[in-house]
């Protein structure tokens, strides 16, 4: 088997079921990946990610394992998956997003980009070559290279210089993986990232380069904030599957809601990681199969149904809706982890049940099931 496989293709959508072989195990898709931003999921440890969430590949972040706890400390651990304790697939992203956020601090050359540490205002200097040598030594099992990503306010012609300035890079990452692959890393895998934002000539001027790159995967950067344009995210979703090739995984970044996720699986995406679930889970609000909870409301202080009677894990069985009313009105911290775990629990059963509508040539059927619950 290859890094891809495809095993069965949608008859009445673009949608498909794959697995991603890696040395660290076999990734089914669609697949939905917690976020692990500082080697943590928050407020979720290790075991609960497997036991109660399911969890088959977490995403961690470049520009911040770089600044804590430091590249010197992952190397000395001999990687990520050592210093976290967590033996399943691993993707990192380069940490590009997080730098471009800091605009008023970062200053971009051709050499790469120059920022502030948002900790301790301390200069750094990230380029396509050193981001490798990062992920390199943090050993995940996917990596991003160093790309800029636009806010949608840029002129047109502005984005076209800078994805033009993110394809050079690529080039210049590739170069540098292949120059310094041996065998303590050739099981890593290098995506190529589209970019352009909402204009479609710029992202099929993207779409194919990085598809006439030597990359192992696509990803599509730069759409997880449309300032409220859904549309238009399912609009460039659709149009940059439909330019990609089919024999690669195509990875969704930063996307996103339940509903958003099964539509954009249905126009071809294979991968996803959002921080929704564990970000929401911590302010009260609870996904289940039976819809949205505002835990924090007064209607739950004397429910004591499970949690989520559907969904078969521990957490989510175990402990009930007034409980978990109770905790949050307490501020304990245990309610925002129950509610973490609950969250990305329905995410994977939200994949689960789009693997099996998928199988079945039911996915139209599903997404209106999805848009039901979400109300």
């Amino acid at each position: 088997m290859g890094f891809f496989k495809i095993l069965y293709e949608d008859k009445n959508s673009q949608a498909r079921l794959g697995e991603i072989e890696t040395k660290h195990g076999i990734i089914k898709t669609p697949i939905f990946m917690p976020v692990g931003t500082v080697a943590s999921v928050k407020a979720v440890e290790q075991r609960n990610l497997i036991a109660d969430v399911n969890a088959e590949i977490i995403l961690s972040n470049t520009y911040h394992l770089y600044l804590r706890p430091g590249i010197d400390i992952l190397r000395k651990c001999k990687g990520l998956h050592n210093f976290m304790s967590w033996k399943k697939p691993i993707l990192t992203d380069s940490g590009g997003f997080q730098v471009f956020s800091l605009a008023k601090t970062r200053e971009i050359k051709e050499e790469g980009v120059v920022f502030k540490s948002h900790i301790d205002g301390s200069k750094h200097l990230f380029t396509p070559e050193n981001v490798i040598d990062m992920e390199t030594a943090i050993g995940a099992d996917i990596i991003m290279p160093l790309d800029e990503c636009t806010p949608f306010s840029c002129e047109r012609e502005y984005t076209k210089k800078s994805i033009a300035r993110t394809h050079r890079w690529l080039e210049r990452s590739i170069a540098h993986f292949k120059n310094t692959r041996d065998e303590s890393n050739d099981y890593q895998h290098l995506f190529g990232i589209v970019q352009g934002s909402l204009d479609k000539d710029l992202r099929k001027e993207s779409s194919e380069f990085i598809a006439n790159s030597d990359v192992s995967g696509f990803a599509i950067g730069g759409v997880c904030h449309t300032e409220g344009n859904t549309q238009g995210l399912y609009d460039i979703s659709e149009y940059v599957c439909s330019l990609l090739p089919k024999d690669k995984p195509r990875y969704f970044m930063g996307v996103g809601t339940p509903l958003d996720i099964v539509k954009c699986i249905a126009l071809g995406v294979d991968m996803f990681d959002c921080s929704m679930p564990t970000h929401c889970g911590r302010n009260g609000r609870i996904f289940t199969t039976e819809g949205v909870l505002q835990i924090r409301n007064k209607k739950w202080e004397d429910c004591f149904e499970p949690l989520d009677a559907n969904i078969n894990n521990y957490i989510s069985q175990t402990y009930t809706k007034s409980y978990v009313h109770h905790l949050f009105k307490s501020k304990e911290l245990l309610g925002y982890q129950i509610a973490s775990i609950q969250n990305l629990a329905f995410y994977m059963w939200v994949i689960e049940k789009t693997r099996e509508n998928i199988k079945n040539n039911s996915l139209q059927e599903w997404i209106r099931e999805i848009e039901d619950i979400m109300i």
